[in-house]
């Protein structure tokens, strides 16, 4: 018989002794024909440090559709069953790094995706008017801020993509061996020529590099309070 037999998938990840974080981006959509997130993405996913020895690091782009991400989302999570999700998005109008707190209730009906679609309907499912992430998006806030960017707590992800896919993540974590954790963070729009600065007091744009030190601290941090969940829920066992 094999050794696995009559184990439930729950048992089956637990074997494995690495975290696995899956980090995601998005792809050009109508009046962004370059995404940062996807230059992030790949940065962070390529992270070589101590405190990421035993982290699996899965990056993935979503092109920017709700077909995409209701299909994607659910197959990614079965695929590589992600302990949390950490997931970027660009505002484009918005000068500093915004940690997003909760998920809206809505979706426009105004702007199509990346494939033309328009939603149908103004709202993303019935019932509550918005879903929270959690307290851990004031730990991830104060991890980007240290690192000195211009950081900062937002309530509204929008009525796009971006706050689609947190409706869908924080729906995911409420689902067994789905994700203990889920934060999304919106980018702004990178400096060119990576000499500028968002700097708290500064006039120019951030860089990539120091975006990806924002991201690296916000990983390191999910990381850990990622552990502090496990934990949590074996002592509880």
């Amino acid at each position: 018989m094999p050794a696995f037999a009559g184990m439930t998938m729950g048992d089956l990840f637990q074997l494995s002794d690495k975290l696995r974080i899956l980090i995601t981006g998005f792809g050009p959509f109508p009046g962004a024909p370059y995404n940062p997130t996807m230059p992030l993405v790949k940065r962070l996913t390529q992270l070589r440090r101590p405190a990421l020895g035993d982290v699996e690091l899965i990056g993935h782009i979503f092109h920017v559709t709700y077909s995409t991400v209701d299909r994607e989302l659910p197959e990614l999570i079965a695929q590589h069953s992600p302990q949390a999700l950490l997931m970027f998005g660009l505002a484009d109008r918005t000068a500093h790094v915004r940690i997003e707190t909760r998920a809206r209730n809505a979706v426009t009906t105004l702007f199509p995706d990346a494939d033309r679609t328009r939603a149908r309907k103004g709202s993303i499912a019935g019932g509550a008017d918005a879903l929270m992430f959690g307290p851990h998006t004031a730990k991830l806030l104060r991890a980007a801020d240290g690192t000195g960017i211009d950081a900062r707590a937002s309530r509204d992800a929008g009525s796009y993509l971006c706050n689609y896919l947190s409706w869908r993540a924080i729906e995911a974590t409420d689902k067994e061996h789905g994700p203990a954790l889920a934060a999304f963070v919106h980018i702004p729009l990178l400096a060119r020529g990576g000499a500028q600065s968002q700097r708290k007091g500064a006039s120019h744009r951030i860089t990539l590099d120091e975006l990806v030190d924002a991201g690296e601290a916000m990983l390191l941090e999910m990381v850990r309070l990622t552990r502090a969940v496990e934990r949590e829920g074996q002592a509880a066992e």
